[in-house]
């Protein structure tokens, strides 16, 4: 177990390419500062009220007669909800900045309720590549719900979920993989940095070493038949290999999957998504398996 966790996420994460973001304290005036790309004018209290970050724009939503309210995954504040005024005027400057799978560089003004997006920069627009077809877009849906709903607390910062969603979209979006194939290594991934990994070489009930043949959403992953509660489906030897090769970033292994074991495995992962959700994804019932 320890040996995967290791190498877990660097082959689904394409290298990241070092990228200063770039500032300008003229911009702000004479107050600007800029420091370990982090931007911020501080007021007589100590507050930051201005700040930079990158950001995957996850959701957003009418406000008014042309504003959006974005919900983002940033990188350093984690999910933050923000106001983008005038986006939705033809004149605007950052509108379509701003829309879902927009991988940015923003700045923003540091609100009571909600924050305020004062200049948004492209790093990589992934929605127009992802949106042009319909597998690849249902599959990204799926990924910005997921990060959405498994980031709980606003402003709790979770770099290894942004850089995974971050890594799922740009694989969507070259056509890295089967959509529905890294959608389900997002899900296990996610779930894994949330504390949710399902087991797949032990019981998760006895700690007893597998293989296993069954799998119960309800006890956390494989189950021996000693131990096999109620509800528990039958899995294929090769559908049990291709989840480990899922999460381990086995992408030889994910890839030589057929079909119908692809299928399989979809809907173990996202049955075990939703329960520890304790409620369903609109975006998955959309998706295409296999």
């Amino acid at each position: 177990m320890r040996r995967r966790l290791r190498r877990r996420f660097e082959p689904y994460i394409l290298p990241r390419q070092n990228r200063a973001i770039c500032e300008d304290p003229a911009r702000l005036g004479k107050d600007g500062a800029a420091a370990t790309g982090l931007m911020s004018l501080r007021g007589e209290n100590g507050r930051v009220p201005l700040y930079r970050d990158e950001a995957v724009v996850l959701r957003t939503q009418k406000l008014g007669e042309a504003d959006r309210i974005v919900t983002l995954l940033t990188r350093r504040h984690g999910r933050v909800r923000a106001v983008a005024k005038g986006v939705r005027r033809t004149a605007s400057r950052f509108g379509a900045r701003v829309e879902p799978f927009s991988h940015v560089d923003l700045l923003m003004y540091e609100g009571r309720e909600l924050d305020v997006v004062t200049q948004a920069e492209t790093i990589e627009p992934y929605g127009e590549r992802i949106a042009s077809d319909y597998g690849r877009y249902t599959a990204g849906t799926a990924v910005l719900e997921t990060a959405e709903r498994l980031t709980a607390e606003e402003r709790e910062p979770s770099l290894r979920l942004f850089l995974l969603v971050v890594g799922a979209l740009r694989a969507l979006a070259e056509e890295t993989h089967t959509p529905s194939l890294v959608l389900d290594a997002f899900i296990l991934r996610a779930m894994s940095i949330s504390g949710y990994e399902p087991a797949l070489d032990s019981c998760s009930r006895c700690g007893a070493v597998g293989p296993h043949r069954f799998f119960a959403v309800a006890a956390g992953g494989m189950v021996c038949a000693e131990h096999r509660p109620g509800g528990a489906v039958t899995v294929s030897p090769a559908a049990t290999a291709l989840l480990v090769a899922l999460l381990d970033g086995d992408w030889t292994v994910a890839d030589a999957g057929e079909p119908r074991t692809q299928r399989e495995v979809s809907g173990l992962v996202a049955a075990y998504l939703q329960w520890q959700l304790e409620r369903g994804l609109r975006s998955l019932r959309l998706v295409e398996r296999g």
